[in-house]
């Protein structure tokens, strides 16, 4: 097996007299047995980078190399990857057995050999019971099982995911995920898996990389982005719910550093020399902190002034929404709480605060 290594690579699509840079001199390497997830927003470039993995999409610039060999002008059937779309794309006139080994069949595979291998990927996925049977006799759950089937007999260099279980509901993708990571890891080989669906990235992944108008935001473990995010947007869309913002103001002196927001003033455990290029002196902060790290007190003047809006209750917590004059605050409550639209304070829990800067975005702190 091998590694994967994207080295400054750069989409620009032409639309008419203006260029539209959907990917913007990414660099991210892909371990050998190693799932990296690439998520963020719609039309972020994720999906680009991805095409141009596979070799779908030519790059205007940069590199892709699988191991020792540079692919960046390879043809896609001569990459040995396995792709797979969200579009499961399975023949209606072959049974599962067959539709899971047609790749082998056109590879001169001989047909016992082909079978035998349908046969050890459908035990490892749970369809050994469905193999004579046709697609359209299968669940949606089935039919993507049918799906990863088919590139698991192939053995591929690299494996491919663009946003495979986007069409499947809630409970057949938790169903899926463990499956996925079972596959990959019976491969061992990289794989490169694009999404919109955080929860998704962050279940699966050995590393999560954020992308953001085609620029990696940040690429580290799960529990590192949650915990540690580079910048705003990084905080902003990882986490259900996500973090919540607040205007503050930093002041630097002597070697202390305070915290002002609102009414609330904090001495915060850090030194100047610990703000990435916030040095003595005050200056504008965007404050950022995870809604389960703030407390409801029933006495309003005891931190940010709030007054309830409604509660959604999800059985082992609720979500217990604040007008503020910070805009609409977000708060993780017990499961007993009920706001009835009165007044209370929010108290940061200030070891948990995340200081970011309010033009760039980058973490300070």
């Amino acid at each position: 097996m091998s590694d994967v290594k994207i080295r400054d690579l750069t989409k620009i699509y032409q639309d008419g007299d203006d260029e539209i840079v959907a990917v913007d001199g990414i660099d991210l390497t892909i371990d050998d047995n190693e799932f990296v997830t690439l998520v963020g927003p719609s039309g972020c470039g994720k999906t680009t980078t991805l095409r141009c993995v596979a070799g779908l999409n030519k790059p205007t610039s940069g590199t892709i190399t699988f191991g020792d060999r540079e692919v960046t002008d390879l043809p896609v059937q001569e990459r040995d990857i396995a792709l797979l779309f969200q579009d499961i794309a399975l023949y209606p006139h072959m049974s599962v057995r067959d539709n899971m080994a047609y790749g082998l069949k056109i590879r001169g595979f001989a047909r016992q050999e082909r079978y035998a291998r349908v046969e050890e990927a459908a035990k490892l996925l749970q369809i050994s019971d469905q193999l004579d049977k046709s697609p359209a006799e299968l669940s949606g759950g089935q039919q993507q099982r049918v799906a990863l089937g088919r590139s698991l007999v192939r053995d591929p260099e690299v494996f491919l995911f663009d946003e495979p279980m986007s069409d499947l509901d809630a409970k057949l993708k938790a169903e899926l995920r463990p499956v996925i990571e079972q596959v990959t890891d019976e491969i061992g080989c990289p794989t490169l898996y694009v999404t919109h669906d955080q929860e998704e990235a962050m279940t699966m992944s050995d590393r999560v990389a954020i992308i953001n108008d085609g620029n990696l935001e940040q690429v580290d473990p799960p529990k590192v982005v949650y915990e540690e995010p580079d910048s705003e947007f990084v905080s902003s869309f990882i986490g259900q719910p996500s973090t919540q913002f607040f205007d503050g103001r930093l002041a630097a002196q002597n070697g202390s550093t305070s915290l002002t927001i609102s009414d609330m003033e904090f001495d915060l455990s850090m030194s100047s020399a610990d703000l990435n290029g916030y040095g003595d002196g005050e200056h504008d902060v965007r404050v950022g902190i995870r809604p389960q790290h703030i407390r409801v007190s029933d006495d309003a003047s005891d931190g940010i002034r709030g007054t309830h809006i409604l509660d959604e209750p999800l059985g082992d917590e609720t979500h217990s929404f604040f007008d503020t004059e910070f805009g609409e605050i977000i708060v993780v409550t017990d499961p007993a709480f009920e706001g009835r639209e009165q007044e209370y304070g929010l108290v940061l829990d200030e070891s948990f605060v995340r200081l970011f800067d309010p033009v760039s975005g980058d973490r300070v702190a």
